[in-house]
């Protein structure tokens, strides 16, 4: 295993704390029992006695980055001396919300950007690229459904533009627009839809007026084989991807802000979070400080790269950060 401790470096640069207990995907947690105190009392989650008679499920779509939110949101639960449950892996986010609203779930991780297009049928055009702004509109959405949409992560998982570090350090690139210029030279590979879309290479040809001498069209899996490959030498990435932690690609800063934001917000059903008391939401709020851009890519890569388990790495996460003793 490698980077032993990179979190660490990471909340400390934060000054963050965080822990948890393993939980395996759809099982049952008993509560953690402990004495009647704050759940997020300073830095550290302690369980409330009060807590182990309330009863918690929580799910989440069906891919690396939700398998490792919904562990972290149901270990820190449980150490806060809830009951928590787990529906892990529920498949695609209209799934997903159908769970929420039956009940099958109280709550699950989704993404601002995506309710607000998937559910709430905006265009990805009409999406707010201030990250504030886009979970407000999507809390707004959710609350005329019964839903409460927690405050976000910092993270945002959205579409981004990476290179190979060695060829983009050799042509002086940092940001998109860096690659004006130099577009005639370079191969593209995105999506079958990427040319359609505002958030892809159709945003990438009106915003920043690029126009690649070849486009190759591949599935998302392949996003970084062919840049490792050489196939390509700009592809379209997604900003937490776990490769990007390796050191190897360059994610390019986004100048001219043209995706928009896909931060993580807790999606409960309101009757549900209404009955957990206020510790659930602290508790929720504390081991989210810690959720950065490049601490997902970590955790990312933990699973996809070092084929830990989500439930190990969610652990790690919370005990390398000190949410738990």
């Amino acid at each position: 295993m490698k980077r032993v401790g990179t979190l660490v470096v990471i909340a400390a640069s934060l000054a963050l704390s965080a822990c948890g207990s393993s939980n395996d995907n759809n099982t049952t947690s008993s509560a953690a029992g402990g004495s009647q105190t704050s759940a997020s009392s300073g830095n550290t989650i302690k369980a409330n006695s009060a807590n182990s008679s309330k009863t918690v499920t929580i799910g989440s779509k069906n891919f690396t980055e939700e398998f490792i939110l919904g562990q972290i949101y149901a270990q820190a639960l449980k150490a806060a001396g809830y009951n928590v449950k787990t529906q892990l892996n529920l498949g695609s986010e209209q799934i997903a919300l159908k769970a929420l609203k039956s009940g099958q779930v109280d709550a699950y991780p989704e993404y601002t950007g995506t309710a607000l297009t998937s559910f709430f049928k905006r265009k990805a055009t009409d999406v707010p690229h201030d990250e504030q702004k886009a979970y407000q509109e999507a809390k707004a959405e959710f609350a005329k459904e019964g839903l409460t949409a927690l405050p976000p992560t910092p993270f945002t998982d959205s579409n981004g533009v990476g290179m190979l570090k060695s060829k983009a350090d050799s042509l002086g690139i940092q940001t998109i627009s860096d690659l004006k210029g130099k577009d005639a030279k370079l191969s593209f590979s995105g999506t079958p839809e990427c040319p359609q879309r505002p958030d892809c290479l159709l945003g990438l040809k009106e915003v920043y007026g690029l126009k690649f001498k070849k486009v190759t069209a591949v599935d998302p899996s392949l996003r970084h084989k062919v840049l490792d490959s050489g196939q390509a030498d700009v592809s379209i990435v997604y900003t937490t991807d776990g490769q990007i932690a390796q050191g190897k690609e360059a994610l390019l800063e986004d100048d001219k802000h043209m995706f928009p934001p896909y931060n993580v917000t807790l999606v409960f059903k309101k009757s549900a979070l209404d009955g957990l008391g206020p510790d659930a939401q602290k508790t929720i709020a504390l081991v989210q400080k810690g959720l950065t851009t490049e601490a997902m890519q970590e955790l990312n890569s933990r699973v996809d790269i070092d084929k830990q388990t989500p439930a190990a790495v969610a652990k790690a996460y919370l005990t390398e950060s000190g949410y738990l003793k």
